[in-house]
């Protein structure tokens, strides 16, 4: 089972993602945009630029989970 708790550490991408990008495409944002490790075991949040999709890219034990949330109404609000 995949969980997400309070002992995880969350680091959000501060400018708007494509959200085309899969599991590849957000790690090389992590790596490149961000200069972290996405194997870290930390978790990285990414925002589209109308703030109504979401997506949080994990790795675990065995390889990456993407967690991907959009909203029906109104926007995730972001405060940096």
């Amino acid at each position: 089972m995949f969980a997400l708790t309070e002992s995880h550490r969350f680091f959000v991408f501060c400018k708007p993602t494509d959200m085309r990008k899969s599991f590849d495409g957000l790690s090389g944002l992590v790596t490149n945009g961000m200069s972290r490790n996405p194997l870290s075991g930390d978790v990285y949040v990414f925002v589209n630029k109308n703030r109504n999709l979401m997506k949080l890219l994990h790795f675990t034990f065995g390889g990456f989970v993407l967690y991907y949330k959009r909203l029906e109404r109104g926007t995730f609000e972001i405060n940096f």
